[in-house]
C-alpha cells in the first residue's frame, strides 16, 4: 500500500468481504441482558516516516507493513498495561504494544495457532478488539476465538485457553478500575496454560516496545462481534463464541450443582450477587438463575455497561456500598457477594458480617475437601501473596499441606499449579482461586462459599436455624485463631513523593536490628521481600517492605502496579489473636496501635500530604 498513513476508519472498515472470505452466523439468545451500547470513536493506525508496504501474505490475506516508532510508557505492571483511554487512543499506542507481544514470542507460539480474545465490556474494548484481530491475522495467527460483544471474564479466558488448547490470549481489562472515556483501559497477554505472561516475557515485551518499527496488519473488515459464528479470510478464521458456556461447564465439573441448587431453592435462604455493572453480569443469570434456580431479583447491577454505571467496579466495603448497606440492613439476606470489572475478584458478606479476603481463602481451604467435589482427594498445597494475612498458613500447618508465600501478582501462583504443588490460593486484594484455571476467579469464590454453606446445612430441616456465614467464621477462628487484618489504600499519590517514602523506609530497614523496640512492639526482622520460584529458580526482588514483630504482628508497605495514574500506596497491618473471647473485637480497634505505628515510621502524611486513606479494607 503506497499511502503514508493507514486509518482503521478509512481502510479497514471499508473493505468488502471478498471471494476469499466466508461467514457463517447464528443469532442465539442474548448472553447479556442488553447489548453493550457502542459509543467508542474510531481510532487510526498511522504510518510514521516511511510509506506502508505489502509483505509476505498468508493464503487469501493481504498484509500491510505499517512503519511506526516507539511510544514511551509501555512497561507492564503486575497485571498488564493500564493507562487512561486517551493514552491508548494516541498514535499507535495499542497497536505498537500488540505488535511488541508478537515480536517477543517464538513463531511456533502463535503461527497458524489459536488465540483467545475477551474483555470486561468497558469503553474502548470493541474498537480495540478489531485492532487486535487484524494485527493477529497480520502476524500469521490461524484463528482468534473472541467472546460475543468482546465479552469474556478474565477467569473464563483462562478456562477457554485451557479447554481449547489455545496458544494464549489477550484480555482487555483494567480490572477493578473505573471505565469510560476519561478513565482506564488495559490489556494483558496470557500463556497457553491460561496464566498471565511471566516477567521474563513481560520484560521482553517492554524491550520490544522500545524498538518496534513496523505493525503487521491484515487488510480485512471489522468483525461483527454481536453474533455467534465463524468468519474466514483465506487461512485466517475468527470465531465469535459464547463467553459463558465453556466456563459454566467447568464450574459444573468443580462444584456439586445439585447441592447448590438444594440450598438456593430453600425458601428460608436468601442471597444477593452484585455484578457492579461489570462482566459477571453476563455470567450471573446463566449460572445463578438459569442453572441453579435462583430468583432473578437476586442479581443486582447485572447489566454490563461500558462505564460500569458510572461506578468503580471494585468489590470492597467502599465501592460496593450498595451491597454492604443491604447486607447490614434489618432482615438482610443470608449471603451476599460481589465481583469486579473483569470478574476475577470477589467480596463475601454474611448478614451483618464481612469476611476479609485473607480469612476467605483460609476458610475455603479448610472446608474444600468436604464441600467441593473437585478437592475430594484434598488440596495439593496452599499459597498466598506475601501481604495476605497468615490465616492460610495455619490451615496448611494443621492439614499438613505444602505452603508457599509469593509476591503479589497471580502469575506467581501459575508455576506452582503447573508443577502440581498448589490447589488453593489467594490475595488480600479480594482475589481467590484454585488450579481449575490460572487466574483468580470471582464467581468460583462465590460458588465455593455457597458450597460450604450448602454442605453445612444439607441436613437442616425447614424451620431449623441455618448455619450462617458468621457461624462458619467464628468456628474457624476458634479452631485456628484470628488474624486481625486491615489494608489502607492511598490512591493516586504523587509518584515522586511515594517513591521518597519508600526510599525512607528502605533506609530505615537497612539500619534496623532484631530486638529493636518500636513502641510496644519488638522487631523480629525487617526486609524488602524477595522470592525465588521453587519451580524454575527465577527471582523476584523488591516485592514489599516488611516489618515483622516477635508476636507475629506485621506491617507491610507496597506501591501497587494496578492503577493507571500516579501511585497507590498500600499499607497492610496484621495481628494474630488466639484468645476466643477477643475474636469479635472490631478489626480497626484491635489494630489501632499498629496502624498508628505504621503511619509514624513511614512518615506517610509528611511525604504525601494525605490525612486519610482512600479505601480501608
Amino acid at each position: 500500500m503506497a499511502t503514508s498513513s493507514l486509518r482503521l476508519g478509512s481502510v479497514l472498515s471499508s473493505v468488502k468481504l471478498s471471494s476469499s472470505s466466508s461467514t457463517t452466523r447464528s443469532i442465539p439468545a442474548n448472553v447479556l441482558s442488553v447489548p453493550i451500547t457502542r459509543r467508542t470513536p474510531r481510532i487510526g493506525i498511522k504510518a510514521c516516516s516511511s510509506p506502508s508496504t505489502a509483505i509476505a501474505e498468508p493464503e487469501g490475506l493481504k498484509i500491510t507493513s505499517i512503519p511506526t516508532t516507539p511510544v514511551e510508557g509501555q512497561k507492564t505492571g503486575t497485571s498488564g498495561l493500564r493507562k487512561k483511554v486517551k493514552v491508548f487512543r494516541e498514535r499507535n499506542y495499542l497497536a505498537n504494544w500488540i505488535q511488541a507481544v508478537f515480536n517477543s514470542l517464538s513463531p511456533e507460539d502463535y503461527k497458524n495457532g489459536v488465540l483467545v480474545l475477551g474483555g470486561d465490556g468497558r469503553y474502548f474494548n470493541r474498537e480495540a478488539a478489531q485492532i487486535i484481530i487484524k494485527i493477529a491475522a497480520g502476524n500469521g495467527v490461524g484463528k482468534v476465538l473472541v467472546g460475543r460483544d468482546g465479552i469474556m471474564s478474565t477467569p473464563a479466558v483462562s478456562a477457554v485457553i485451557r479447554k481449547r488448547k489455545a496458544n494464549g490470549g489477550f484480555i482487555m481489562s483494567a480490572s477493578h478500575n473505573p471505565g469510560g472515556p476519561e478513565y482506564d483501559w488495559g490489556i494483558k497477554f496470557n500463556y497457553s496454560s491460561g496464566q498471565p505472561a511471566p516477567e521474563s516475557i513481560t520484560d521482553k515485551i517492554y524491550g520490544n516496545t522500545l524498538s518496534v518499527s513496523e505493525i503487521k496488519l491484515a487488510d480485512i473488515p471489522d468483525i461483527d462481534l454481536a453474533c455467534l459464528g465463524t468468519t474466514k479470510f483465506g487461512s485466517f478464521t475468527v470465531d465469535v463464541i459464547d463467553p459463558v458456556s465453556d466456563y459454566l461447564e467447568l464450574m459444573e465439573n468443580v462444584f456439586d450443582f445439585q447441592l447448590l441448587k438444594d440450598l438456593i431453592s430453600r425458601p428460608d435462604f436468601r442471597f444477593i450477587f452484585d455484578a457492579m455493572h461489570a462482566v459477571t453480569g453476563a455470567y450471573a443469570k446463566p449460572i445463578f438463575v438459569d442453572r441453579l434456580g435462583a430468583s432473578p431479583d437476586c442479581i443486582s447491577n447485572g447489566i454490563p455497561l461500558e462505564d460500569f454505571g458510572h461506578g468503580h467496579p471494585d468489590p470492597n466495603l467502599t465501592y460496593a456500598k450498595d451491597l454492604v448497606e443491604k447486607m447490614y440492613a434489618e432482615n438482610a439476606p443470608d449471603f451476599g457477594a460481589a465481583s469486579d470489572g473483569d470478574g476475577d475478584r470477589n467480596m463475601i458478606l454474611g448478614r451483618g458480617f464481612f469476611i476479609t479476603p485473607s480469612d476467605s481463602v483460609a476458610i475455603i481451604a479448610a472446608n474444600a475437601q468436604a464441600a467441593i467435589p473437585y478437592f475430594k482427594n484434598g488440596p495439593k498445597g496452599l499459597a498466598r501473596s506475601m501481604p495476605t494475612s497468615g490465616a492460610l498458613d495455619l490451615v496448611a500447618a494443621k492439614l499438613k499441606l505444602p505452603f508457599f508465600e509469593v509476591p503479589t501478582g497471580w502469575k506467581f501462583f501459575g508455576n506452582l499449579m503447573d508443577a502440581g504443588k498448589l490447589s488453593v490460593c489467594g490475595e488480600e486484594s479480594f482475589g481467590t482461586g484454585s488450579d481449575h484455571v490460572r487466574e483468580k476467579d470471582g464467581i468460583w469464590a462465590v460458588l465455593a462459599w455457597l458450597s460450604i454453606l450448602a454442605y453445612r446445612n444439607k441436613d437442616k430441616k425447614m424451620g431449623e436455624k441455618l448455619i450462617s456465614v458468621e457461624d462458619i467464621a467464628m468456628e474457624h477462628w476458634a479452631t485456628y485463631g484470628r488474624n486481625f487484618f486491615s489494608r489502607y489504600d492511598y490512591e493516586e499519590c504523587e509518584s515522586g513523593a511515594a517513591n521518597q517514602m519508600v526510599e525512607h523506609l528502605r533506609d530505615l530497614i537497612s539500619k534496623s536490628k532484631p530486638e529493636q523496640k518500636y513502641g510496644n512492639y519488638t522487631l523480629q526482622f525487617a526486609d524488602d521481600f524477595s522470592y525465588t520460584d521453587p519451580v524454575d529458580g527465577s527471582v523476584a526482588s523488591k516485592q514489599g517492605l516488611r516489618f515483622v514483630f516477635t508476636d507475629g504482628s506485621r506491617i507491610i508497605f507496597r506501591l501497587s502496579g494496578t492503577g493507571s495514574a500516579g501511585a497507590t500506596i498500600r499499607v497492610y497491618i496484621e495481628q494474630f489473636e488466639p484468645d476466643v473471647s477477643k475474636h469479635k473485637i472490631d478489626a480497626q480497634t484491635a489494630l489501632k496501635p499498629l496502624i498508628e505505628l505504621a503511619l509514624t515510621i513511614s512518615k506517610l502524611k509528611e511525604f504525601t500530604g494525605r490525612e486519610k486513606p482512600t479505601v480501608i479494607t
